[in-house]
């Protein structure tokens, strides 16, 4: 009970199964190997015709464990920092890479590194209950795990729209958005779960529930006008220029996260729009690099994870005061 990866194989199933319900199975560096290791196993496994990854208590996965590498930023110390991205990138091209399928059962939280555990997989089942988002804006980190690649390749101009403000998806939003590829209610999970080990993926459409509409629909034309924008300081200006209690709320949303981290988010995911999934974890793997020893971040972190104030005290405190200069120097 004490592992915090479950690893073994199930009929055609190389079960992978996250263990760590107290912190929302957020990952951790021997988590992430463990998950590497479970996963290179299960492809040399001949008998393995499929990974299956769950956390059947308290979600899926809460992203990474980012309180630990705040407090090595803040004494200096690189090596956690890289040791512990440099893995998790890794992990996140594997599944990329793998060769055989690789299925997600979301049923609750799932966000940042919990993204990057699912999303580069070939079949991610959402629940009702499943909540997707990259909310590291909040904590002024920027979207990675190879997200600057995924998220601009989302639906319109959608992945700019939750890259930069953290906005969820829930449930079958998830699939409309591309988060996930399939929408099967809660109650049927274990069902599916026993049939995927027995049968194989070619049972997962039969468990599907109809696909309810997507709550953003009404919304789609005005991301697109809005977040298709060149600069942030443009986004700002759509946003204003836009009536209604959407615009002013997403306006809102932008001027509540850390305006730093706004614009190398930007910057990121418009860079990713242009690469490949190696070269994205790449220009990711650089940036997380500078940004993870930022006083920024460290503010971030302490105000989301720590103190829980949620009252973080960001320098430069409005979008408008960011120098653009300054974010242009991570990406040298």
């Amino acid at each position: 009970m004490d592992e915090v990866v479950k690893i073994w194989t199930e009929g055609r199933a190389g079960r992978i199964r996250l263990n760590r319900p107290k912190a929302l199975h957020a990952l951790d560096l021997e988590m992430v190997r463990l998950i590497s290791a479970g996963i290179a196993r299960h492809e040399a496994d001949r008998a393995v015709q499929l990974i299956l990854v769950d956390a059947p208590e308290r979600g899926f996965c809460a992203g990474g464990d980012v309180r630990g590498l705040r407090s090595a930023g803040m004494a200096g110390e690189t090596a956690p920092i890289e040791a512990f991205f440099t893995a998790e990138y890794a992990m996140n091209q594997v599944i990329a890479d793998c060769s055989k399928p690789f299925v997600s059962l979301i049923d609750g939280v799932c966000m940042g590194g919990g993204i990057g555990l699912s999303v580069h997989g070939s079949h991610r089942v959402a629940s009702e209950r499943a909540l997707f988002a990259m909310p590291e804006t909040a904590i002024a980190l920027f979207p990675d795990v190879g997200t600057s690649y995924l998220l601009p390749r989302l639906p319109g101009y959608l992945g700019m729209y939750y890259g930069l403000t953290g906005a969820r998806a829930a449930g079958a939003d998830a699939v409309h958005a591309g988060f996930a590829t399939h929408y099967v209610e809660a109650a049927r999970f274990a069902a599916l779960e026993a049939a995927i080990v027995a049968d194989g993926v070619a049972v997962i459409p039969a468990f599907c529930a109809p696909l309810p509409g997507f709550s953003l629909a009404a919304e789609r034309a005005l991301i697109d006008r809005v977040f298709s924008a060149s600069t942030v300081l443009e986004i700002l200006t759509r946003l204003r220029a836009e009536p209604g209690a959407f615009a002013e709320n997403t306006l809102a949303q932008l001027r509540a996260h850390s305006p730093s981290s706004i614009f190398w988010s930007f910057e990121i995911l418009r860079r990713g729009a242009g690469s490949t999934l190696p070269e994205a974890l790449a220009a990711e793997l650089a940036l997380v690099k500078r940004v993870a020893l930022h006083p920024e971040f460290h503010e971030g972190v302490r105000a989301v994870l720590v103190d829980k104030d949620r009252a973080p005290k960001w320098q430069p405190d409005a979008l408008e005061a960011v120098d653009e200069a300054a974010i242009a120097g991570f990406f040298a």
